[in-house]
Protein backbone atom coordinates (compact mmCIF):
# COMPACT_ATOMS: atom_id res chain seq x y z
CA UNK A 1 0.00 0.00 0.00
CA UNK A 2 1.37 3.65 -1.28
CA UNK A 3 2.21 5.82 2.03
CA UNK A 4 -0.87 8.75 2.02
CA UNK A 5 2.45 11.01 3.05
CA UNK A 6 5.51 10.76 1.68
CA UNK A 7 8.64 13.25 2.34
CA UNK A 8 11.67 13.02 0.72
CA UNK A 9 15.08 14.81 2.09
CA UNK A 10 13.34 17.99 3.16
CA UNK A 11 15.46 21.30 4.41
CA UNK A 12 14.35 24.34 5.32
CA UNK A 13 16.90 26.84 5.77
CA UNK A 14 15.87 30.35 6.67
CA UNK A 15 17.46 33.68 5.84
CA UNK A 16 19.17 34.05 9.25
CA UNK A 17 20.72 30.54 8.11
CA UNK A 18 18.87 28.62 10.66
CA UNK A 19 18.38 25.05 9.68
CA UNK A 20 15.23 24.25 10.86
CA UNK A 21 14.72 20.57 8.46
CA UNK A 22 17.91 18.73 7.48
CA UNK A 23 17.30 16.06 4.98
CA UNK A 24 14.31 14.79 6.74
CA UNK A 25 12.14 11.13 4.69
CA UNK A 26 9.61 9.66 6.02
CA UNK A 27 6.60 7.76 4.71
CA UNK A 28 3.27 7.80 6.55
CA UNK A 29 0.74 5.08 6.66
CA UNK A 30 -2.74 5.40 5.97
CA UNK A 31 -4.80 4.91 9.13
CA UNK A 32 -1.86 5.24 11.46
CA UNK A 33 -1.20 7.33 14.48
CA UNK A 34 2.25 8.90 14.44
CA UNK A 35 3.54 10.34 17.22
CA UNK A 36 6.59 12.77 16.82
CA UNK A 37 9.08 13.65 19.61
CA UNK A 38 11.52 16.33 20.33
CA UNK A 39 12.35 19.03 22.83
CA UNK A 40 11.54 22.69 21.98
CA UNK A 41 12.80 24.26 18.43
CA UNK A 42 13.75 20.15 17.16
CA UNK A 43 12.02 20.98 14.09
CA UNK A 44 8.33 19.47 14.57
CA UNK A 45 6.10 22.13 13.76
CA UNK A 46 8.27 23.18 11.09
CA UNK A 47 7.61 19.82 9.72
CA UNK A 48 3.92 20.18 9.82
CA UNK A 49 3.92 23.54 8.45
CA UNK A 50 5.75 22.26 5.83
CA UNK A 51 3.29 19.38 5.07
CA UNK A 52 0.36 21.54 5.32
CA UNK A 53 1.69 23.75 2.71
CA UNK A 54 1.74 26.88 5.56
CA UNK A 55 6.44 27.18 5.04
CA UNK A 56 7.95 26.68 1.92
CA UNK A 57 10.46 24.21 2.01
CA UNK A 58 13.95 24.83 0.83
CA UNK A 59 14.74 21.92 -1.11
CA UNK A 60 12.95 18.15 -1.13
CA UNK A 61 9.59 16.94 -1.68
CA UNK A 62 6.29 16.17 -0.28
CA UNK A 63 3.09 14.01 -1.52
CA UNK A 64 0.01 13.75 -0.12
CA UNK A 65 -2.19 11.11 -1.42
CA UNK A 66 0.16 10.62 -4.34
CA UNK A 67 0.06 14.58 -5.21
CA UNK A 68 3.05 17.17 -4.68
CA UNK A 69 2.07 19.59 -1.93
CA UNK A 70 3.53 22.44 -4.07
CA UNK A 71 1.77 21.37 -7.67
CA UNK A 72 -1.68 20.83 -6.04
CA UNK A 73 -2.01 22.66 -3.12
CA UNK A 74 -5.91 22.59 -3.31
CA UNK A 75 -6.41 19.32 -3.55
CA UNK A 76 -3.92 17.93 -1.01
CA UNK A 77 -5.24 20.39 1.46
CA UNK A 78 -8.42 19.70 1.17
CA UNK A 79 -7.23 16.14 3.00
CA UNK A 80 -5.96 17.81 6.02
CA UNK A 81 -7.07 19.29 9.29
CA UNK A 82 -4.49 21.41 11.37
CA UNK A 83 -4.85 21.90 15.12
CA UNK A 84 -1.97 24.53 15.68
CA UNK A 85 -0.40 25.32 18.80
CA UNK A 86 -1.45 28.67 19.10
CA UNK A 87 -5.40 29.98 19.98
CA UNK A 88 -6.06 31.73 16.47
CA UNK A 89 -9.55 32.19 16.73
CA UNK A 90 -11.87 35.71 16.43
CA UNK A 91 -13.87 37.14 19.36
CA UNK A 92 -17.06 38.08 18.22
CA UNK A 93 -18.31 35.30 16.02
CA UNK A 94 -19.70 31.89 17.88
CA UNK A 95 -18.69 28.72 17.90
CA UNK A 96 -21.46 27.57 15.59
CA UNK A 97 -20.30 29.97 13.17
CA UNK A 98 -16.60 29.66 13.53
CA UNK A 99 -16.80 25.96 12.69
CA UNK A 100 -19.80 25.92 10.13
CA UNK A 101 -17.16 28.58 8.40
CA UNK A 102 -14.27 26.36 8.19
CA UNK A 103 -16.09 23.46 6.21
CA UNK A 104 -17.33 26.16 4.22
CA UNK A 105 -13.99 27.17 3.24
CA UNK A 106 -13.22 23.67 1.82
CA UNK A 107 -16.28 23.66 -0.04
CA UNK A 108 -18.13 21.01 2.11
CA UNK A 109 -21.98 20.92 1.57
CA UNK A 110 -23.65 21.87 4.49
CA UNK A 111 -24.29 19.19 7.11
CA UNK A 112 -25.30 20.37 10.61
CA UNK A 113 -25.84 16.96 11.74
CA UNK A 114 -22.21 16.22 11.28
CA UNK A 115 -21.40 19.12 13.04
CA UNK A 116 -23.83 18.72 15.93
CA UNK A 117 -22.35 15.34 16.63
CA UNK A 118 -18.30 17.30 16.56
CA UNK A 119 -19.16 19.45 18.58
CA UNK A 120 -21.01 17.17 21.27
CA UNK A 121 -18.44 15.09 21.07
CA UNK A 122 -15.72 18.07 21.90
CA UNK A 123 -18.41 19.41 25.09
CA UNK A 124 -18.83 22.21 22.95
CA UNK A 125 -22.54 21.82 22.24
CA UNK A 126 -24.38 23.54 25.19
CA UNK A 127 -22.36 26.44 24.05
CA UNK A 128 -22.66 26.25 20.50
CA UNK A 129 -24.38 30.12 20.44
CA UNK A 130 -21.55 31.60 22.93
CA UNK A 131 -19.24 34.11 21.17
CA UNK A 132 -15.53 32.99 21.01
CA UNK A 133 -13.96 35.70 23.71
CA UNK A 134 -16.10 34.79 26.71
CA UNK A 135 -14.38 31.18 26.15
CA UNK A 136 -12.23 29.73 28.50
CA UNK A 137 -8.69 28.66 27.27
CA UNK A 138 -9.47 25.17 26.85
CA UNK A 139 -12.57 25.65 25.17
CA UNK A 140 -11.03 27.50 22.75
CA UNK A 141 -8.84 24.81 22.36
CA UNK A 142 -12.12 22.65 21.68
CA UNK A 143 -12.95 24.85 19.18
CA UNK A 144 -9.37 24.67 17.40
CA UNK A 145 -10.14 21.26 17.39
CA UNK A 146 -13.60 21.01 16.16
CA UNK A 147 -12.80 23.29 13.01
CA UNK A 148 -9.61 21.08 11.81
CA UNK A 149 -12.58 18.45 11.59
CA UNK A 150 -15.24 20.11 10.30
CA UNK A 151 -14.60 18.88 6.57
CA UNK A 152 -13.99 15.29 7.45
CA UNK A 153 -10.14 15.21 6.63
CA UNK A 154 -8.51 11.85 6.09
CA UNK A 155 -5.47 13.20 7.71
CA UNK A 156 -5.25 14.88 11.27
CA UNK A 157 -2.28 16.91 12.74
CA UNK A 158 -2.35 17.80 15.95
CA UNK A 159 0.26 20.23 17.43
CA UNK A 160 0.86 19.81 21.10
CA UNK A 161 -2.95 19.75 20.97
CA UNK A 162 -3.30 19.14 24.83
CA UNK A 163 -0.77 21.51 26.08
CA UNK A 164 -1.72 23.47 28.88
CA UNK A 165 -5.31 22.30 28.98
CA UNK A 166 -7.33 20.47 31.58
CA UNK A 167 -7.49 16.68 31.89
CA UNK A 168 -10.92 16.52 30.51
CA UNK A 169 -10.33 18.00 27.95
CA UNK A 170 -6.87 15.92 27.36
CA UNK A 171 -9.12 13.17 27.90
CA UNK A 172 -12.06 14.01 25.33
CA UNK A 173 -9.03 14.30 22.77
CA UNK A 174 -7.57 10.95 23.01
CA UNK A 175 -11.42 9.36 22.92
CA UNK A 176 -12.16 11.67 19.75
CA UNK A 177 -8.46 10.30 18.47
CA UNK A 178 -9.11 7.00 18.76
CA UNK A 179 -12.37 6.83 16.95
CA UNK A 180 -11.25 9.20 14.75
CA UNK A 181 -8.62 5.93 13.77
CA UNK A 182 -11.60 3.63 13.83
CA UNK A 183 -12.98 5.44 11.15
CA UNK A 184 -9.56 5.70 8.96
CA UNK A 185 -8.51 8.93 9.67
CA UNK A 186 -4.49 9.23 9.79
CA UNK A 187 -2.93 11.21 12.93
CA UNK A 188 -0.01 12.61 13.10
CA UNK A 189 1.04 14.42 16.69
CA UNK A 190 3.43 16.07 18.16
CA UNK A 191 3.93 16.06 22.24
CA UNK A 192 5.54 16.77 25.58
CA UNK A 193 3.14 14.18 27.00
CA UNK A 194 5.69 11.47 26.19
CA UNK A 195 3.01 9.04 28.28
CA UNK A 196 0.00 9.65 25.67
CA UNK A 197 2.15 9.06 23.00
CA UNK A 198 3.42 5.79 25.05
CA UNK A 199 -0.45 4.70 25.06
CA UNK A 200 -1.72 6.02 21.66
CA UNK A 201 0.82 5.88 18.52
CA UNK A 202 1.65 3.14 16.74
CA UNK A 203 4.58 4.58 15.39
CA UNK A 204 6.94 7.08 17.21
CA UNK A 205 9.89 9.32 15.29
CA UNK A 206 12.22 11.52 17.46
CA UNK A 207 13.31 14.68 15.62
CA UNK A 208 16.04 16.92 17.33
CA UNK A 209 17.92 19.64 15.89
CA UNK A 210 15.97 19.22 12.60
CA UNK A 211 17.05 15.61 11.95
CA UNK A 212 14.81 12.95 12.39
CA UNK A 213 16.66 10.34 14.46
CA UNK A 214 14.27 7.28 14.06
CA UNK A 215 11.22 6.17 13.32
CA UNK A 216 9.66 2.97 14.85
CA UNK A 217 6.90 1.11 15.70
CA UNK A 218 6.48 2.02 19.40
CA UNK A 219 6.32 -1.51 20.81
CA UNK A 220 9.71 -2.64 19.07
CA UNK A 221 11.51 0.41 20.00
CA UNK A 222 10.69 -0.09 23.51
CA UNK A 223 11.56 -3.63 23.28
CA UNK A 224 14.34 -3.11 21.10
CA UNK A 225 16.24 -0.14 22.93
CA UNK A 226 14.79 -0.15 26.36
CA UNK A 227 16.90 -1.33 29.49
CA UNK A 228 15.25 -4.12 31.73
CA UNK A 229 15.98 -4.30 35.42
CA UNK A 230 15.47 -7.48 37.55
CA UNK A 231 15.08 -6.07 40.87
CA UNK A 232 15.15 -8.26 44.07
CA UNK A 233 14.20 -7.44 47.75
CA UNK A 234 16.90 -9.22 50.38
CA UNK A 235 14.78 -10.51 53.65
CA UNK A 236 17.81 -8.84 55.44
CA UNK A 237 19.73 -5.34 55.06
CA UNK A 238 23.26 -5.72 53.37
CA UNK A 239 25.78 -3.43 53.63
CA UNK A 240 28.08 -4.61 50.29
CA UNK A 241 27.45 -7.01 46.98
CA UNK A 242 29.32 -10.05 47.79
CA UNK A 243 32.82 -10.54 45.60
CA UNK A 244 30.94 -13.55 43.98
CA UNK A 245 28.05 -11.25 42.01
CA UNK A 246 30.29 -8.70 40.55
CA UNK A 247 30.52 -9.65 37.02
CA UNK A 248 26.98 -8.79 37.23
CA UNK A 249 27.08 -5.56 38.03
CA UNK A 250 24.57 -5.37 40.20
CA UNK A 251 23.50 -2.29 42.14
CA UNK A 252 22.88 -2.05 45.58
CA UNK A 253 20.00 0.22 46.87
CA UNK A 254 20.88 3.05 49.42
CA UNK A 255 19.13 1.19 52.53
CA UNK A 256 20.71 -1.71 51.49
CA UNK A 257 17.03 -3.66 51.22
CA UNK A 258 17.49 -4.39 47.32
CA UNK A 259 19.41 -5.36 44.46
CA UNK A 260 19.22 -4.18 40.73
CA UNK A 261 20.77 -6.11 37.96
CA UNK A 262 19.63 -4.23 34.89
CA UNK A 263 20.72 -5.33 31.27
CA UNK A 264 20.02 -3.96 27.19
CA UNK A 265 17.80 -6.11 25.44
CA UNK A 266 19.47 -5.81 22.85
CA UNK A 267 22.77 -7.19 23.95
CA UNK A 268 21.19 -9.98 26.11
CA UNK A 269 23.33 -10.34 29.13
CA UNK A 270 23.27 -13.07 31.36
CA UNK A 271 20.42 -15.43 31.82
CA UNK A 272 18.10 -14.29 34.76
CA UNK A 273 18.07 -17.47 35.88
CA UNK A 274 21.83 -17.35 36.69
CA UNK A 275 21.78 -14.28 37.93
CA UNK A 276 19.12 -15.36 40.41
CA UNK A 277 20.93 -18.44 41.27
CA UNK A 278 24.27 -16.66 41.76
CA UNK A 279 22.54 -14.50 43.86
CA UNK A 280 20.97 -17.27 45.98
CA UNK A 281 24.66 -19.09 46.12
CA UNK A 282 26.30 -15.86 47.46
CA UNK A 283 24.51 -16.34 50.55
CA UNK A 284 21.42 -13.75 49.63
CA UNK A 285 17.71 -14.94 50.74
CA UNK A 286 15.39 -12.54 48.99
CA UNK A 287 11.56 -12.17 49.47
CA UNK A 288 9.95 -10.62 45.98
CA UNK A 289 11.43 -10.14 42.95
CA UNK A 290 10.59 -7.85 39.50
CA UNK A 291 10.88 -6.96 35.94
CA UNK A 292 10.57 -3.00 35.18
CA UNK A 293 11.16 -2.03 31.68
CA UNK A 294 12.44 1.28 30.50
CA UNK A 295 9.48 3.81 29.79
CA UNK A 296 9.08 5.62 26.13
CA UNK A 297 10.50 8.92 28.35
CA UNK A 298 13.58 7.30 29.19
CA UNK A 299 13.90 6.39 25.62
CA UNK A 300 13.74 9.89 24.22
CA UNK A 301 15.81 10.95 26.45
CA UNK A 302 18.68 9.01 26.35
CA UNK A 303 18.24 9.26 22.47
CA UNK A 304 18.62 13.06 22.22
CA UNK A 305 21.41 13.49 24.34
CA UNK A 306 23.24 11.02 22.52
CA UNK A 307 23.08 12.95 19.14
CA UNK A 308 23.47 16.21 21.52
Amino acid sequence: MNPIISIDNLCKTYDTGFEALKSVSLDIKEGEILALLGPNGAGKTTLISAICGIVSPSSGTVTVSGKDIIKDFRQTRELIGLVPQELTIGAFETVWSTVNFSRGLFGCKRDEAYLEQLLKDLSLFDKKNDELRALSGGMKRRVLIAKALSHEPKILFLDEPTAGVDVELRKDMWAIVRKLRASGVTIILTTHYIEEAEEIADRVGIINNGELLLVEEKDHLMASLGMKQLILELNEVITSIPELLAEFNLELSENGSSVTYTYDTTEGGANIADVIHAISEAGLVFNDLKISQSSLEDIFVDLVKGAA
